[in-house]
């Protein structure tokens, strides 16, 4: 990924792509999930476009590497990273991190997955043990991580109205023009 537009159009592709080839994960397409991601992080964080933008774009790795739901992290953080920076590309990867967090440290939060979330943190390694979640606090994004998560759990809403993807652009090329 070299240029916001070439970025754009993979989000864009990402209109009737489902997180599970046969559409047994997530309620909604994964363009509608990550603006309904990013947009809760807008509201939520207004003064950290980088994380926004981080959940605009947490999913692409399903689109580019179908059925790795254990890697789809990885996939997009690597895709990422010299457009739109280390720490982007580092939440984008630790959203999957954050979930076997949240699951080894939170019951109630575990409770409300839903069954494709369950299902997927077996594949993604499960619940962290002791050490794992010590290493995983002391990151320098930590806090930013876990909200990008928690964003990408509530960001499931069939039908739900958030700003286009055409409105996204400049904020992309904002944080796109940080890194370079």
């Amino acid at each position: 990924m070299t240029t916001v537009e070439d970025l754009m159009t993979l989000l864009a592709d990402c209109e009737d792509a489902w997180d599970m080839p046969d559409r047994s994960g997530d309620p909604v397409d994964i363009l509608d999930h990550d603006r309904q991601c990013a947009e809760l992080l807008r509201q939520q964080f207004p003064d950290d476009e980088e994380l926004q933008v981080a959940g605009l774009v947490h999913d692409i790795g399903h689109v580019l590497v179908p059925g790795d739901d254990a890697g789809h992290g990885r996939h997009g953080a690597n895709a990422v990273r010299g457009l739109l920076g280390p720490r982007v590309a580092r939440l984008v990867e630790l959203h999957v991190t954050a979930k076997r967090y949240l699951a080894a440290t939170d019951a109630v939060h575990t409770a409300t997955l839903s069954e494709s979330s369950q299902r997927t943190l077996i594949a993604q390694g499960g619940p962290m043990t002791s050490e794992e979640i010590a290493t995983f606090e002391s990151g320098p994004d930590f806090t930013a991580a876990l909200a990008l998560r928690r964003a990408d759990d509530a960001g499931k809403v069939i039908g739900l109205t958030v700003h286009s993807l055409d409105s996204w652009q400049p904020v992309i090329a904002r944080v796109a023009a940080r890194v370079g």
